[in-house]
């Protein structure tokens, strides 16, 4: 019977892995995108109010949908296992 020995990751003294911030930092675009695209709406002129360009699909599903799904690829970028390397 052969048994291999558990294969341990390597600790770098860092609390996640290199891979993990990487991912950290796409999950960061993607919620800046979604606030990017709340961003407008804005009327040339202050007396009147546009709420088709307020109100718009994009400003109020769209965009939300975006960032709540930018903070849940955060979360899994945290959570997620590093794999494990040869390097020793």
């Amino acid at each position: 019977m052969n048994k291999k020995p558990e294969e341990k990751p390597v600790h770098t003294g860092f609390a996640i892995a290199k891979e993990n911030y990487i991912y950290l930092v796409i999950g960061f675009v993607i919620i800046i995108a979604g606030f990017l695209l709340m961003v407008g709406g804005k009327s040339p002129d202050p007396n009147t109010f546009n709420e088709k360009e307020l109100f718009s699909v994009r400003r109020i599903t769209i965009a939300p949908l975006v960032v709540l799904i930018g903070f849940a690829f955060e979360i899994w970028a945290i959570m997620r296992k590093p794999k494990i390397s040869d390097k020793a």
